[in-house]
């Protein structure tokens, strides 16, 4: 969360006004993926830990927490979860998985708990999936960048795996968004925000044992 906030000001700081709105919503990312002994991948496990302020902004319009301690009671817990899985057709999850450049298909979400401390929102879900985990690609983001993910390391590959993160070129990113927001009206530049999510998303990349 933190570094997206950092990302959100420098993006602030460096882009015009128009696209002052992006990002909306700053996530916290943790992985873990389930490989078997065979060095194949079964799926994905997701953790979302959402921003302080979207977190009060959603518990306050569900009406939960009104004792404002930052925590829930088990009736409330049970009426906050799954709220983030009610995904529209062609919805990604913002989770995409590829090997040697193809999408690799992931399975719906399965609930996996919903917490909320010190007034942080976090769920997780999993995602069933197939195929060798050598060489697999996975990248957390929006590609409209509404939503800033942050990928909180080291990513779980189990026993036999081991994952790489390569950070983001941030740098890179900002002029991309530069460039494509000076080319676009300021009138439409928050209506057609150039889809950029994914120059700010950090790299996992998969190497599994013979």
């Amino acid at each position: 969360m933190f570094r997206s906030f950092l990302r959100s000001i420098a993006i602030l700081a460096l882009l015009p006004a128009a696209a002052s709105a992006h990002p909306h919503v700053f996530v916290d990312t943790q992985l873990r993926l389930q490989i078997n002994e065979a060095g194949i991948f079964e799926g994905i496990e997701v953790k979302w830990t959402y921003d302080d302020f979207y977190s009060m902004l959603l518990l306050a319009d569900m009406g939960l927490d009104r004792d404002g301690d930052g925590r829930l009671v088990q009736g409330e817990t049970i009426l906050l979860d799954g709220f983030d899985r009610q995904w529209i057709e062609g919805y990604q999850g913002d989770t995409y998985v590829t090997r040697d450049g193809v999408p690799v298909a992931l399975g719906p979400p399965e609930g996996r708990g919903t917490t909320v401390e010190n007034g942080l929102i976090t769920t997780t879900h999993f995602r069933a999936a197939s195929g060798p985990a050598d060489g697999l690609v996975i990248k957390a983001f929006d590609p409209t960048f509404y939503t800033a993910y942050s990928l909180v390391g080291p990513v779980d590959t189990g026993a036999f795996c081991e994952a790489a993160i390569l950070p983001a070129d941030l740098d890179a990113a900002y002029t991309l968004v530069e460039e494509l927001l000076y080319a676009t009206p300021s009138s439409d530049a928050e209506q057609d925000y150039p889809e950029v999510g994914e120059a700010f998303a950090d790299t996992v990349r998969l190497t599994c044992a013979s």
